[in-house]
């Protein structure tokens, strides 16, 4: 009988070649310290730089980690999507490859799953005194009126949609996931609203949180894509396009994602 792990942790990975062994390195000894039962699943998202490359030598020596390759570059929200439905774990979450949300910040998402949440989402806003490194202003001032704008519209009660640092019970990763349409930075505020239209329980977790100034989002052009996003959910949302029935995803013969 095969023993699947307990926890699948998946990074969506583009041109990471500066970080990606720094980030495994420390996701790997905090599984191995906690003595979780996981899996490390990196999703390389067409990467033009060694990032590849990288990830395969440190997945020889390293028995928990493994690598999926996209067909090309499709976007943060595929890579996630991709790597959550071909995950092996009972519970499965994403965080970023900068590890902004250090990967110990895991076991409160965990432990909101094991107290009876069907989705656990971390947030940055609940106490903000966790911010180690804060985010210049105007990032925040963006950031807020984009959160606010996302409440009001679909009707999100989070204080935090955008973190990137969120868990799943596999059956509600594979409802949310096989359902979801943006591909790209505008994903996360899609998979809320679609497990709250599937009754999943979703429980805000406070993270520890610190700004890594790579980070690639431009809140003008970025945030103007989001809003379409956000007019393609309720849109989608209209023609019932999240109400349909999923397939459930056996292990480990995994659905090939169209």
């Amino acid at each position: 009988m095969t023993e699947y792990p307990q926890y699948s942790i998946v990074i969506p990975a583009y041109n990471e070649r500066a970080r990606i062994l720094a980030t495994l390195r420390a996701v790997v000894e905090c599984i191995r310290t906690r003595q979780w039962s996981a899996e490390v699943v990196v999703v390389n998202d067409g990467s033009r730089d060694t990032t590849a490359e990288l990830v395969r030598s440190f997945a020889a020596q390293m028995p928990e980690v493994r690598m999926l390759e996209n067909p090309g570059n499709r976007g943060k929200g595929y890579s996630v999507r991709n790597g959550l439905l071909h995950s092996l774990g009972n519970v499965v979450m994403f965080t970023d490859a900068d590890l902004s949300a250090p990967i110990d910040e895991a076991e409160g998402l965990f432990a909101a799953i094991r107290d009876g949440a069907d989705i656990a989402i971390g947030s940055r806003w609940l106490e903000r005194t966790r911010q180690t490194i804060r985010q210049p202003l105007y990032r925040q001032f963006f950031g807020r009126c984009f959160n606010a704008v996302t409440r009001l519209i679909m009707g999100l009660p989070f204080a935090d949609t955008q973190c990137g640092f969120k868990a799943f019970t596999r059956a509600a990763a594979q409802t949310v996931f096989q359902l979801q349409t943006i591909e790209r930075w505008g994903f996360d505020p899609e998979i809320l609203f679609i497990a709250l239209k599937r009754n999943f329980k979703i429980v805000e977790v406070p993270v520890s949180w610190a700004h890594d100034e790579r980070t690639r989002i431009s809140y003008l052009k970025d945030g103007m894509r989001m809003l379409q996003d956000i007019a393609q959910v309720r849109w989608n949302a209209l023609l019932g396009r999240y109400d349909r029935d999923v397939e459930r995803i056996h292990r480990p013969g995994l659905a090939k994602l169209k």
